[in-house]
């Protein structure tokens, strides 16, 4: 059974960092690819970002390139997401997500359907 399991959010003033991770279980996932996105209250949960778990290749939404990134450790099963130069809109509930590679679907996607298990999530708050 697959497990996607977030942790490291919390609250942070603007300006500051936060590390995610998401550790993964159940599974070899070297043929997936990770995700995070988030959901902020009120609003449809958005793409973040996404890597390759074999190749290490990355895919960023606008609004966090140049200030998240995303990374993964093979030996942990775990997958990061580096959050710097926060701000109050990038309040929300963060989610890991997995999509395995098959035909049909693009690699690194942003679309929440390609995406097969999702984690349950982990709350950042950016104040002001």
């Amino acid at each position: 059974q697959v497990q996607l399991v977030e942790s490291g959010g919390g609250l942070v003033q603007a300006g500051g960092s936060l590390r995610l991770s998401c550790a993964a279980s159940g599974r070899t996932f070297s043929s997936y690819v990770m995700g995070w996105f988030r959901q902020a209250p009120g609003k449809e949960r958005e793409f973040v970002a996404a890597i390759s778990w074999s190749t290490g290749s990355t895919r960023y939404a606008d609004s966090v390139k140049g200030r998240f990134t995303i990374s993964r450790d093979n030996a942990k099963n775990t997958v990061y997401l580096q959050m710097n130069s926060l701000n109050p809109e990038d309040t929300a509930v963060y989610y890991c997500a997995a999509s395995q590679r098959r035909p049909g679907v693009p690699l690194l996607s942003s679309a929440r359907p390609h995406y097969d298990y999702w984690g349950r999530g982990t709350q950042v708050t950016v104040s002001s």
